[in-house]
């Protein structure tokens, strides 16, 4: 629909992170994800936690590493379905490390997090705010944030690149797009009055207490987000042999 719409700032789309791998996992998408739409603004991002079982020897994300390469397909990750961010950010931690786990999809994070919390499966990926009461209970084991910085939440918990594992960064993230051809100044418009939004004090907090980070930032930086993301995944997905109909 968004897509299709007149540039005119009336119909905008606040769009996933998935948006920017969708292209690679499925053989045909109705729209082009660089030619149809128009970046505004990045709205927020959360942060992908990797996380463990208790009962699982590695405490780290070195030790899990180390516990995997060597013991190939002894490691059960859980995701929230075949092509989710969460099943990528196994394969992608797989392709990074040359480990070997087995990948065990469900419908949906929910029983993903029932199986790891019944220890079923050993890991799995999810965002700060999902396994955060988990956390804080001692039911489950937060091994790294694969984002740039440690989350405010979890001050004690090393970014993947401090536990020895650069190049693993992830986030959910949400953003703002209109239809291609929207106007410039329209664009910097909206983006102008969005970021005012993001950046007051009583929004990050709000944002931040749902287990996401304001952004705001403008146009180009949103687009090469996209641009970026999306060589990822696809190689990604390429590698692993993964396809959606």
């Amino acid at each position: 629909m968004v897509a299709r719409s007149a540039p005119d700032g009336y119909t905008l789309l606040m769009a996933f992170s998935s948006h920017a791998s969708n292209p690679a996992l499925y053989g045909k998408l109705p729209f082009d994800i660089n030619k149809d739409f128009s970046s505004i603004t990045l709205v927020g991002t959360a942060p992908m936690v990797v996380i463990a079982s208790p009962a699982f020897p590695a405490k780290t994300l070195a030790g899990l590493i180390e516990y995997a390469r060597s013991r190939p397909g002894a490691v059960k990750f859980g995701s929230s379905g075949i092509g989710t961010p969460v099943h990528l950010a196994g394969e992608l931690m797989m392709q990074l490390t040359g480990i070997k786990m087995v990948h065990v999809p469900y419908k949906g994070i929910a029983p993903a997090m029932t199986a790891i919390l019944a220890g079923e499966i050993e890991i799995t990926y999810v965002a700060v705010l999902t396994g955060l009461q988990h956390f804080k209970a001692g039911k489950l084991s937060p091994l790294a944030v694969a984002g740039r910085s440690r989350y405010p939440a979890l001050p004690d918990v090393p970014t993947a690149a401090e536990a020895g594992l650069a190049g693993y960064e992830i986030d959910f993230w949400y953003a703002l797009l209109g239809p291609a051809g929207m106007p410039a100044p329209l664009v910097a418009r909206i983006q102008r009055d969005a970021a005012a939004i993001l950046t007051t004090p009583e929004m990050k907090e709000s944002l931040l207490a749902q287990g996401c980070v304001a952004a705001g930032s403008g146009p180009e930086e949103l687009s090469a987000r996209i641009k970026s993301d999306y060589e990822l995944w696809a190689k990604v997905i390429k590698t692993a042999g993964v396809k959606l109909e």
